[in-house]
């Protein structure tokens, strides 16, 4: 599988773009057809993203056909995304950080707890953002939520089969971009973070970019 690969998209003929605030969540449209960039503005930023069927929302990524099919626990160039009918969903065309976690997961007040410490509990989390994003979209509920991408997240998987987060590998201006297969919702936190390095403790905007 390919890895680091750069695009010759144009940001000034971008059809829409989107600057997410640090640790605030993003809901909008993706045709197919159309290509999504998720761009890293700062560096060192953890983008969670879900993506379900415009046509039919209970049509959503799933993660096990996803790794199974490609034989890798993390996505770059090349990567596939499949539903959970089976479909591919999206393509992965260009990626300039080279790895994404697929495994980590998304923060949420009670993880938050049982990771770090009960006064964390307070804490705005992924699974927070996801919520607001169901509610303001109208389309999709709290059952809706599963298991997510973390663009530009870096959890290395252990020798023993675990998981531990690290520092992340992305930089500032580093992105990657899909090709919708289908139309798709695309459902971001712009993960808040405060406990782990997968933010570098400080997060930081990311921005959306679509092209037709």
């Amino acid at each position: 599988m390919s890895s680091l690969t750069s695009s010759k998209l144009n940001p000034d003929a971008a059809v829409s773009r989107h600057v997410i605030p640090a640790g605030e969540p993003w809901v909008g449209e993706v045709k197919a057809g159309q290509t999504v960039r998720l761009l890293d503005l700062e560096g060192n930023q953890a983008v969670d993203t879900l993506f379900y069927g415009v046509a039919n929302p209970k049509e959503r990524y799933d993660p096990q056909r996803t790794l199974r099919r490609q034989g890798n626990v993390y996505l770059t160039t090349g990567s596939v995304l499949y539903s959970n009918l089976g479909r591919p969903m999206l393509t992965i065309v260009a990626d300039t950080c080279g790895r994404h976690d697929t495994l980590g997961g998304a923060c949420a007040q009670e993880s938050n707890t049982v990771r770090y410490a009960l006064d964390k509990l307070h804490m705005h989390a992924c699974r927070d953002n996801f919520l607001c994003g169901c509610l303001h979209d109208g389309r999709l509920a709290k059952g809706d939520i599963g298991a997510n991408i973390n663009f530009f997240m870096n959890v290395p998987v252990t020798p023993e089969g675990g998981l531990t987060f690290e520092d992340g590998i992305s930089g500032a201006g580093k992105y990657v971009e899909l090709r919708a297969e289908m139309d798709v919702i695309v459902l971001i936190s712009n993960c808040p973070q405060l406990n782990n390095p997968c933010n570098g403790y400080n997060p930081t905007p990311a921005e959306v970019l679509i092209w037709d």
